[in-house]
């Protein structure tokens, strides 16, 4: 067990279990691939038929037992992959096995990998067996997705959770390794080799032999990435001083380059937000803990983190994220990561607007000393009062322009002006503005004043009635919107429709179109009524039902073959036939 990496607890429940001699019949190791499920199976099957275990509840590896394992020769330990053994067939021919005594050692060891992979029939035929084993045997169940299991199973057994490796215990194992083969590598390659194979040790060690096989006895980091086609950590270092610095060409510059080294955009945003997340979790000592990199990258990553604020550490992570969601549905997908990039670029300048917005004193209640002030006219000390002073002169353009960037109306001071001068209260020497404030507050008084100014007539009321038909959906209400009749009486529009289905969709859209109608034709007095013409009703109704054709006798139907056909005739005479009446 010593030899078992990250599965401390494993380890340690079964030692305790071996010492005190209550060793349970059914075992279940769940948890990701990799992660040594088989190979403590295998670790505990050996130990049990051990004849002169250690002192730490370790094999011997000298008795008979432990030498037929370690050459693959024990009758008492049978290994079955469920993966590929999962019918009833197979299940009844383990529980056949199970019948015979272990011809050497105390336990018979069943390892059955990839249990979940067992047919529902299968799982019933091993539950007899599972729930009344006999006292030698021993089953040691694998899998990676508990969850298929049946509960009858899972309540019989002892279930450990085995965890996903870290990367600090990856990157331990394989410097032990590194150092009984006598291999040179650097701590951040070992570090890349971990990281990719996120958690799984077995991939870990993959990836090393594979490394190993072309680079020989030195592991260089460049040697990694360049084996792994993993991006380097510089690119996105670079990429990061040039968002901070609002250096838009240096990013895409950046951007290109590694798009011309063959890394797909996807993998370059992805690794852009875990770089960006690296960067935030080193802002506080609390959570450096969080950070899986070597010591070299871990002072680059403070070093970053000194300058990066984290209101744009977090608003690059959230634009990397939904271009990362949206990256599949995007058609062009340079581009789509290249807008990401441009957004992230100009994070600091709209942080910054939105400090100084915040920086901006409430200056409502107070006058304005940049404002020369008559002295025969009163000074409104707020723009709430109620009190109604004769009306002002306003002050000249350049007066206006004289004011400092810092006194600029809230958004709440905008509405409190407008309502003074519409209500003719206030003075505008009283109230400090930028020249664009004020130019934006003439434009909407005078859009206000426009819309005092009624257009209701009939054939605007049309146009609009018409225009609004056009844009809905349902072929029943736009025919019947067109079909209506318009006619204005003062302030009353009047609807006439032929048909009580009209009538009633019509109706159904009077609320809404009334609202626009009103707010297009200036108007809030108008309103809307809908009315049956009963003579129209009648016309239609007489129109229906001549269209309704009578069923044809078979008498007419023949004068209609004589009218169209004149071999009818011929035929009818020829063969003497008669119509069906007689």
């Amino acid at each position: 067990f010593q030899d078992v990496v990250g599965q401390g607890h494993v380890a340690g429940t079964l030692k305790n279990a071996l010492a005190s001699g209550q060793v349970a019949h059914a075992f279940l190791f769940t948890g990701p691939r990799g992660v040594g499920k088989t190979t403590c199976a295998r670790i505990l099957a050996k130990i049990l038929n051990c004849e002169n275990r250690t002192p730490e509840f370790e094999a011997c590896n000298e008795c008979s037992s432990c030498k037929s394992f370690n050459e693959s020769a024990s009758f008492n330990i049978i290994e079955l992959d469920a993966a590929s053994n999962n019918s009833v067939e197979h299940i009844r021919a383990l529980t056949e096995q199970v019948r015979f005594q272990p011809q050497q050692g105390k336990y018979k060891v069943f390892i059955i990998d990839e249990v979940h992979m067992l047919s529902n029939q299968a799982f019933n035929a091993f539950l007899k067996t599972l729930e009344e084993p006999p006292p030698y045997a021993i089953f040691i169940l694998a899998t990676t997705e508990k969850h298929k299991i049946i509960p009858t199973i899972l309540s019989r057994c002892q279930i450990f959770d085995f965890r996903r490796i870290t990367v600090a215990d990856t990157v331990a194992h394989l410097k032990s390794i590194c150092a009984q083969e006598h291999i040179e590598a650097e701590e951040d390659a070992l570090h890349i080799i971990a990281q990719k194979a996120d958690g799984a040790l077995r991939d870990a060690l993959s990836i090393f032999d594979r490394i190993t096989s072309g680079a020989g006895r030195k592991i260089t980091y460049d040697a990694v990435i360049e084996n792994l086609n993993v991006l380097d950590y510089d690119y996105f270092f670079q990429i990061t001083d040039a968002l901070l610095a609002e250096d838009a060409a240096s990013t895409m510059n950046h951007f290109d380059e590694i798009l011309r080294k063959g890394f797909d955009p996807e993998v370059f945003i992805l690794g852009l937000a875990e770089h960006l997340r690296n960067v935030l979790v080193c802002k506080d000592s609390a959570t450096l803990g969080l950070l899986e990199v070597g010591e070299n990258l871990r002072e680059r990553y403070k070093q970053q983190a000194a300058l990066a604020p984290s209101s744009f550490l977090l608003t690059a992570m959230n634009l990397a994220n939904d271009c990362d969601i949206n990256f599949k549905m995007a058609r062009h997908k340079r581009l789509h990561v290249e807008m990401a990039l441009l957004k992230m670029c100009h994070i600091g300048r709209a942080v910054k607007g939105a400090e100084l917005e915040k920086k901006t004193p409430d200056l409502r209640g107070t006058a304005a000393p940049a404002v020369e002030k008559r002295p025969e006219q009163p000074v409104i000390q707020a723009i709430s009062s109620h009190a109604t002073p004769p009306p002002t002169i306003a002050p000249p353009a350049s007066s206006v322009r004289e004011l400092s960037n810092a006194q600029i109306l809230t958004s709440k001071d905008m509405v409190d002006v407008r309502k003074g001068l519409r209500q003719g209260s206030m003075k505008l020497e009283s109230i400090p503005m930028k020249l664009d404030a004020f130019d934006q507050l003439v434009e909407e008084e005078e859009i206000h004043r426009a819309s005092l100014e009624s257009r209701l007539t009939l054939e605007n009321a049309r146009t609009e009635w018409h225009a609004y038909a056009a844009m809905l959906e349902s072929n029943l209400v736009r025919i019947a919107l067109t079909n209506a009749e318009l006619r204005l009486e003062d302030k009353l529009l009047k609807a006439i429709v032929g048909t009580t289905i009209e009538q009633n969709n019509v109706k159904g859209e009077m609320a809404r179109l009334m609202e626009i109608l009103r707010k297009r034709l200036h108007d809030n007095a108008l309103k809307i009524e809908v009315i049956l013409d009963e003579q129209k009703k009648a016309e239609q109704e007489q129109q229906q039902a001549a269209r309704v054709v009578r069923p044809l006798t078979n008498r007419e139907k023949l004068d209609k073959m004589r009218e169209s056909n004149p071999m009818v005739e011929e035929l009818i005479r020829r063969f003497d036939l008669k119509s069906g009446e007689g």
